[in-house]
């Protein structure tokens, strides 16, 4: 591969992390709410059940995406999917203002015992699996190809970055989620940034899918054109640039109070 398709997976590679880095810390905040009502040892298994189940679920959907990515219909329900995902986070997040609370009294719910409460991780870790390799391909997916052979039916390189941005979240979830819950929690607005993103995710997606050869909505050039992509990643890190700098600090709060 040359040097310019080098830089250019490593910048998608990048991005992923970064995204997959604030995305796991929402997850890993979720998981540690739903088992905070067991005891510290049914904890920690829940846990670990928990984290063994987004390993299993993150790369059944990796490899199960990888054979349905070129069908158009998977495309816009990926893409549909995403945008709901981010505008019902946010919504729910600015104009509720209820997403802590629904989630508090959800926990408190939470009596059926250690096995119920595995299970109900389990079903989060699927949907937290869906969300990371959804926007992981909608990433990838307009990378020009490699000489890789394909898996699946990916190319090689783009399997690779969207397997590579997968094992870093989760590594991230078990390891590191904490100083993102605390960076979260320092400024909160970066969540908000975060599912911001996943959506302009969800429209890099659907652009991709409006330019596939069997609706011809958008040509299929503009899907991979220079200019698109040096749009998107400009917007991409205007949001970020956004959440970053006008989301108040804990410590500018209680100034303001």
């Amino acid at each position: 591969m040359d040097v310019t398709l080098l830089l250019e997976y490593a910048w998608v590679l990048l991005v992923l992390v970064a995204l997959e880095g604030l995305l796991a810390a929402d997850n890993a905040l979720v998981l540690a709410i739903m088992v905070k009502p067991l005891p510290e040892i049914q904890r920690r298994k829940a846990l670990f059940y928990g984290l063994a189940g987004a390993f299993v679920f993150r790369f059944a959907s990796l490899f199960a995406i990888s054979y349905l990515v070129d069908v158009w219909q998977v495309q816009a329900i990926g893409a549909l999917y995403l945008l709901f995902m981010a505008g019902n986070h946010i919504f729910r997040k600015v104009v509720k203002g209820k997403a802590e609370e629904a989630t508090k009294k959800s926990t408190k719910k939470t009596t059926g015992g250690f096995w119920v409460t595995v299970f109900k991780v389990e079903l989060a870790d699927i949907a937290f699996a869906v969300d990371s390799i959804l926007a992981a391909v909608a990433m990838a997916v307009v990378l020009p190809e490699t000489p890789l052979p394909n898996i699946g039916g990916l190319d090689g390189g783009k399997f690779l970055v969207i397997f590579a941005g997968g094992v870093i979240g989760l590594i991230i979830m078990r390891f590191a989620a904490n100083l993102f819950v605390r960076l979260l929690e320092k400024r909160p607005g970066l969540e908000l940034a975060a599912f911001a993103i996943v959506g302009w995710v969800g429209v890099k997606l659907a652009v991709y899918t409006l330019s596939h050869p069997e609706l011809g909505i958008l040509s299929e050039q503009f899907a991979h054109s220079t200019e698109w992509k040096i749009s998107f990643y400009l917007i991409l890190v205007g949001i970020a640039a956004v959440g970053w700098f006008f989301s108040k600090t804990s410590r500018e709060k209680k100034a303001a109070l």
